[in-house]
């Protein structure tokens, strides 16, 4: 009862002291939606300026004063442009390459694949419609799918071992259409580190469709193993599945591009996997499943590839329906670190701020900066799911027992949110951490917050601080289970009754403590199991 009574006490002084936060902690710089985005793009691109670590400079790719121009003397017998515009993509490169031009209009295509020095530029009102016929996306080329490396379809537009490369112009990306049969092609029997098996060598990972083999859909755009890409100005629509996807490069700048996927399932908007020192500035996204997303490959296959996605810039961007605005997984076997998001607006998103990963994806996220951020209407704001489900995961998503730590066992931990305005929300927070390795190290700072529910769940988890914030909140319960060193430092809640309702429980959860603008704290259940109802 001592605990308890010196809670109460030391959360009536929160409660109402007349300290507001609002105007102080939280910059009056936080873009709104006009000011961030596609619509937003500025002619070029700014320099970036101090990152909270080292990064090379990156620049545009320059391409030789070389120009060949697509006509509809081009069309094939069955009307499509895919002969002519690869086999003038190859023989520009070969004389030092320059600029493929698609003029305005519709044109279908099979698969395109860039080569070094090659700009492929969609001028205003073309359209690229790409096809629904598994023929045109042969032969199976390397690739990777959901972090696992295949030979498969690859992208509408592919690329592998390319140096200086673009996709440019204001033209538009487009899938086959939505009642297209390719749509209703099974993604593999089930999730696909069991559908290729880790033993099998990559070479005869045959995803092509024939002979009853997988066909995995092709993503729009998904270079591999390329150096100095550029996306700019292009819109994206109805991809059959992810939509830009650099795989294994490095430097990476992708500008004022417009994703439009709502109704696309695994209609990813961004991915980045096992990519070094990118810059998306200036994007905006409406996708089927995560926005802007980090990954670094899956399971034994991510594991010997081992190739982080690292120096990860995004700025000044839009998120706009999705189930994530900034996603980190669940594929993070090869490590996400060095990731610094600022000034974007998340709108209509089920989650803001996203982290993933499973048992059996290994890695470690580590070293995010997140801050300047807007969130708007949404289910949760901050979510940490590190188990997944049963239906996907089987034992693996249980709780408890806790596992022996092994290679495959993900660490997600030293992430920082700061300078945010969440405008409305269901949820503000939950952790659903693993408890061999639980989640730690995650500051939340400098916010203005309104939401129904503050914290969900909060398990399996060591060293979370929130502080600097003010919390309107219609709903005052918190549950705490098994997790550690958790600090609520000079928040101001604005709660129903006035008070919290503290349900805590877990053998290891320790060192709760409320603190507040006097630096005076009250831990409460210090090495202990108190629930607070």
């Amino acid at each position: 009862m001592k605990c308890y009574n010196r809670f109460l006490l030391t959360l009536s002084l929160l409660l109402f002291c007349c300290y507001i936060l609002a105007d102080e902690t939280v910059s009056n710089s936080i873009p709104t939606k006009n000011e961030v985005g596609a619509a937003a793009l500025p002619a070029s691109i700014l320099p970036v300026d101090e990152t909270p670590f080292k990064m090379n400079r990156l620049l545009r790719p320059k391409f030789p004063d070389r120009q060949v121009i697509i006509s509809t003397d081009d069309l094939s017998e069955d009307g499509k442009i895919t002969p002519t515009i690869n086999n003038k993509i190859a023989d520009l490169s070969k004389k030092g390459g320059g600029t493929v031009v698609v003029p305005s209009g519709n044109w279908l295509s099979g698969r395109i694949t860039l080569k070094s020095n090659i700009n492929l530029l969609l001028e205003e009102g073309a359209t690229i419609v790409f096809s629904d016929d598994i023929d045109d996306y042969q032969p199976a080329v390397f690739t990777r799918h959901e972090g696992i490396e295949v030979m498969g379809a690859g992208a509408f537009i592919y690329a592998n071992g390319a140096k200086n490369i673009a996709l440019s112009g204001n033209g538009v990306i487009m899938g086959p259409p939505m009642d297209s049969p390719m749509r209703s092609l099974p993604n593999g029997n089930s999730v696909v580190e069991n559908d290729i098996p880790y033993s099998t060598p990559v070479v005869q990972r045959i995803c092509d469709g024939y002979e009853g083999r997988t066909f995995y859909r092709p993503k729009a755009f998904s270079p591999i193993n390329c150096k100095n890409v550029l996306v700019e100005g292009v819109t994206f629509e109805r991809s059959l599945l992810w939509n830009v996807n650099p795989v294994y490069c490095e430097n990476v700048i992708i500008r004022g591009i417009t994703v439009n996927s709502v109704d696309v399932p695994s209609g990813d908007g961004i991915d980045i996997s096992s990519c070094k020192n990118v810059l998306i500035e200036y994007s905006s996204l409406s996708c089927g499943d995560d926005c802007f997303t980090l990954k670094s490959g899956r399971c034994e296959d991510g594991l010997r590839v081992n190739k982080p996605t690292e120096n990860i810039l995004i700025r000044y961007c839009l998120a706009v329906g999705g189930h994530g605005g900034i996603t980190c997984g669940s594929e993070t076997a090869g490590g996400i670190k060095n990731v610094y998001l600022h000034d974007c607006v998340f709108d209509n998103t089920r989650n803001g701020f996203r982290f993933k990963t499973r048992r059996n994806r290994g890695g470690t996220t580590e070293n995010i900066l997140y801050e300047n951020v807007r969130i708007i209407n949404m289910r949760e704001a901050f979510t940490w799911d590190l188990l997944g489900t049963p239906e996907y995961m089987g034992e693996l998503a249980r709780r408890f027992p806790p596992l022996d730590i092994t290679p495959l066992t993900p660490t997600v931990k030293d992430i920082t949110i700061r300078n945010f305005i969440v405008e409305s929300t269901d949820r503000l927070l939950s952790i659903n951490g693993i408890p061999e390795i639980p989640c730690a190290n995650v500051l939340l700072e400098n916010g203005n917050v309104k939401t129904n529910e503050i914290i969900r769940t909060l398990n399996d988890a060591d060293g979370i601080t929130l502080r600097n914030m003010t919390v309107q909140a219609t709903n005052n319960h918190i549950k705490i289970d098994d997790s550690r060193n958790v600090i609520f430092d000079n928040i101001t809640f604005y709660v129903p009754q006035n008070a919290l309702d503290l349900d805590m429980k877990g053998e290891k959860t320790a060192n709760i403590i409320i603190r507040n603008n006097n630096n005076d704290e009250d831990i409460i259940c210090k090495g202990g199991i108190n629930k607070l109802k």
